[in-house]
């Protein structure tokens, strides 16, 4: 089984207020959906309020980011057997967010 990383920046969502609340409902649908396959393993969204830090190999802190990084909107990792079984998720996915998925594959580590 592979993990892969289901995700769409926060800008790419472009939802009218009166339709947010079926998004909502339908994107939680979709991950109700993925639990009882059995194949969710983590999702949620970037808390975009709260800035991001970098932190050093000495421990110390900076306001900062790595320069071009950034990491907006909501992802999911699902555990699936194929990159079909992915592609079939990330379209769930779309389909309910209303707006396209970037699909990425975790490489395999044995000891994670």
């Amino acid at each position: 089984m592979t993990k892969f990383l289901i995700s769409f920046p926060s800008a790419a969502m472009q939802v009218d207020e009166e339709d947010f609340p079926t998004v909502v409902a339908e994107s939680h649908a979709v991950i109700a959906e993925a639990k009882e396959a059995g194949v969710y393993v983590f999702g949620g969204g970037i808390a975009e309020e709260i800035d991001p830090v970098l932190v050093a190999v000495d421990g110390t802190v900076q306001k900062t980011t790595y320069p071009g990084s950034e990491l907006t909107g909501g992802f999911t990792v699902l555990e699936l057997p194929t990159r079909e079984d992915a592609v079939e998720w990330a379209h769930k996915i779309a389909a309910a967010c209303r707006c396209a998925q970037e699909l990425r594959e975790f490489a395999f580590d044995p000891d994670s």
